[in-house]
């Protein structure tokens, strides 16, 4: 049954769920924090058990970082495994629909029902990566990689990196810096640019019905040199050399969702910034085709803390179960 439709970052362009026209979501719990966004809606309805689990959708990481903040779990497909027919583009060659729920199995069970080509997205493909039939291998970073985190975040994930080990999981150190610096690409680089082919229009007609932050960004991407994509487009064919070189080495790289868990006023002070420090460990995932499931790992400071485990291209049952498996 369909409840409804729910609130979001104006565009799906925010990770913090308060530039909205209607009004900032909240978190469910600590009303003076961010729900994380751009699903903030869907995030917050899963949180307070009025539905079983919500979509959303997943450029940047606005699928994980609110099921982060929520204690939820959050499925970003592989690009294109789920169709897009019908969402309003943020990116469009990077935009995933992503499911939110309290349950993994409910999660796994809704992406089943989702998956699957449809002809009405060009960009809908069909692939499965079999199942792991030993203990997976899991990446982490190298000692001092993950940068700052908030208070008790870094403990807390040297806590889920040895509940790994403890079931008999391979830990493999190793360096994640193509990942961070493909990372910045996303907002610092040409790609934003698609932003304002999917809602440039909009933007420049209406602008007083724009949140300004909103608004501030895809303006800017107007004027792109159309050089710039190319170089960047040539950067990221080099980091998808790099990553699948990692991903021979690992079937998961877990990380941390986000870095820290922002309160309103501070996304108000500094909503750039804030914003952009929100997916460092996320914006990567599509500019290298790469699958991922969010997942709660504990509690800190009475608020939930988040990890995710990120795979290659079609091992999105696989992370599913490796979840599934560890809870």
């Amino acid at each position: 049954v369909v409840l409804g439709s729910t609130n979001l970052d104006q565009f799906a362009t925010g990770l913090v769920g308060s530039r909205s026209p209607y009004g900032a979501v909240r978190h469910a719990v600590d009303e003076s924090r961010i729900s994380g966004g751009s699903s903030s809606g869907s995030a917050v309805a899963v949180a307070l058990g009025a539905a079983d689990f919500a979509l959303g959708t997943d450029t940047a990481g606005s699928g994980r970082v609110p099921a982060a903040f929520h204690g939820l779990v959050g499925l970003k497909p592989t690009k294109g495994w789920v169709s897009a027919a019908g969402v309003v583009p943020a990116c469009r060659s990077l935009d995933v629909v992503t499911v939110m729920a309290a349950d993994p199995a409910v999660a796994r069970r809704a992406l089943e029902v989702m998956a699957g080509p449809d002809a009405r997205d060009p960009l809908s493909r069909a692939g499965a990566a079999p199942l792991l039939e030993s203990a997976p291998r899991i990446g982490v970073p190298l000692p001092g990689q993950l940068g700052e985190l908030a208070p008790g975040w870094a403990e807390a994930f040297d806590a889920e990196v040895a509940r790994w080990a403890a079931t008999g999981a391979e830990v493999v150190e190793l360096d994640i810096e193509v990942f961070l610096e493909t990372a910045r690409m996303l907002y610092d680089g040409a790609f934003v640019a698609e932003r304002y082919a999917a809602v440039g229009a909009f933007v420049d007609a209406h602008p007083h019905e724009v949140d300004p932050t909103v608004g501030r960004i895809i303006g800017a991407a107007r004027d792109l040199p159309a050089w710039k994509l190319f170089q960047d487009q040539e950067r990221l064919d080099r980091a998808r050399v790099v990553s699948d070189a990692v991903f021979e080495r690992i079937d998961a790289l877990l990380l941390p969702t986000t870095v820290e868990h922002p309160t309103l006023a501070a996304v108000a002070a500094d909503p750039i910034g804030v914003n952009s420090r929100l997916g460092r460990f996320t914006n990567f995932a599509n500019l290298l085709d790469l699958a991922a499931v969010a997942y709660p790992a504990g509690v800190v400071d009475a608020l939930p803390f988040g990890v995710q485990l990120i795979g290659p291209a079609f091992t999105d049952y696989r992370l599913a179960d490796l979840v599934w498996n560890r809870s």
